[in-house]
């Protein structure tokens, strides 16, 4: 478990073929405390699991499953990549509760300034808009942000400059691909609502003690 504050940046420093799969090496930009073969870090949001530890670097495998549902796989030796690792329970939360399972890719549509400020727009498939709701939590490429706006296909983001500065975001560019995962929250609510609608549909009458008056009647809704 992830909360999408962005330890720091490292530098892909090999590909290798593993399986079907990669490998990937990588330097991180800042000191490992304490590394641990199979702790998990995220990698431009991705969860993945560290397999070896050099002096100051580590590989970490990836499947060919998240390599179908992520960038990772146009990422090539010198390609900069955001760096999260494992949540402690004694850590502060200070972005949202991120899973490091990526839900699908977005494109850059388009980047601004407004002052200090800069204004991304993503475009992705619409049947993933339901997820999104304005002021609410969205990771890109690992990084917790706040949804500006949101419309059918597509939501924006404002950038603070410390956030542009620690990630990659200020390295894109409009066209750029990037891996997005969507509140976790809002999906299991979804889940849960349709499982008690399916009982219902079915004849069965069980009370599952959730239902969408009882998300309204406390501002879910």
């Amino acid at each position: 478990m992830f909360t999408g504050i962005i330890e720091g940046l490292g530098t892909i420093t090999g590909i290798t073929a593993a399986s079907r799969g990669v490998r990937f090496s990588i330097r991180p930009d800042f000191h490992l405390e304490d590394p641990r073969l199979g702790e998990s870090i995220a990698v431009n949001g991705a969860c993945l699991t560290a397999t070896e530890f050099g002096r100051d670097s580590f590989k970490v495998d990836v499947s060919p499953e998240t390599l179908s549902r992520t960038t990772l796989g146009a990422l090539k030796t010198g390609s900069r990549v955001n760096l999260e690792r494992a949540l402690r329970l004694s850590d502060r939360l200070g972005g949202h509760i991120v899973s490091g399972h990526v839900d699908c890719v977005a494109v850059i549509q388009e980047k601004s300034a407004q002052g200090e400020f800069t204004i991304y727009s993503f475009r992705l498939d619409p049947r993933f808009d339901r997820y999104l709701i304005e002021k609410g939590s969205v990771a890109v490429d690992g990084i917790s942000l706040t949804v500006n706006s949101c419309g059918q296909g597509g939501f924006s983001v404002s950038i603070i400059p410390h956030t542009c500065k620690l990630t990659t975001l200020s390295m894109k560019k409009p066209g750029d691909k990037v891996n997005i995962e969507l509140d976790i929250i809002g999906k299991y609510i979804e889940r849960l609502l349709f499982a008690a609608e399916g009982k219902k549909a079915s004849g069965k009458t069980e009370d599952t003690g959730l239902s969408r008056d009882l998300l309204a009647r406390y501002g879910f809704l």
